[in-house]
């Protein structure tokens, strides 16, 4: 199923509305965090790259290696397709990353066919590509295609922020945040959104860029 696409503050507001009426704890999170950021990007190669980056890194990291390689003109697709390891690796990025920042500039997918196609088909078009996985799909979903309905389960922050929230002994495991998170359809992004921005309070530091 294609999620309805989240184009500006309004909507965010809709779906912070929605959640409050559901779940009291989220009532909670927007209390101390609203308003949220929209945190919308560009569609497209540079943008996922960019996530691929910030894979299993804090913030700082990724942003410091993705300044990096922007300065070294190696966040182009042509300029990575011919790329070697040992340039990318100059920027901070591991042989394996470098690996599958290669992979994907070489990957024949079209970005501009990606807003047409339902949520999971979205998934299963990227996670070919060697190097993405569902959290990096879900993430651009989210944040490139603006997805209202997505929520990336498999993030740390999510999970301790959550656990945080709703008082749980014990950080939940990425399927059981999806079966948490099944009662707050159709706004799981804007839950997301509410848990980072609970994280950031909570643990005074950033959970995704």
């Amino acid at each position: 199923m294609k999620s309805t696409v989240i184009k500006g503050e309004p909507d965010i507001a809709r779906g912070v509305e929605y959640l409050r009426r559901i779940e009291p704890r989220f009532a909670t999170a927007a209390d101390a965090a609203c308003p949220l950021p929209l945190r919308l990007r560009a569609e497209g190669f540079t943008t996922l790259l960019d996530i691929i980056v910030s894979q299993q890194l804090s913030v700082a990291s990724a942003d410091a290696i993705w300044s990096r390689m922007k300065n070294a003109g190696l966040a182009d697709r042509s300029a990575l397709c011919s790329a070697g390891l040992d340039e990318l690796r100059s920027c901070g990025l591991s042989r394996q990353k470098s690996q599958y920042a290669i992979a994907l500039a070489k990957s024949e997918v079209d970005f501009s066919t990606l807003s047409e196609l339902d949520d999971d088909d979205v998934v299963k078009r990227l996670i070919r590509i060697r190097g993405i996985g569902v959290w990096t799909v879900e993430i651009y979903a989210m944040f490139a295609l603006g997805r209202s309905d997505v929520l990336a389960a498999g993030d740390l922050a999510l999970q301790e922020s959550a656990r945080l929230l709703f008082n749980l002994e014990d950080r939940p495991t990425e399927g059981a945040l999806r079966e948490m998170a099944r009662a707050w359809s159709p706004w799981r992004s804007v839950a997301a959104r509410l848990l980072w921005a609970y994280y950031r309070i909570a643990v005074k530091r950033e959970g995704v860029r």
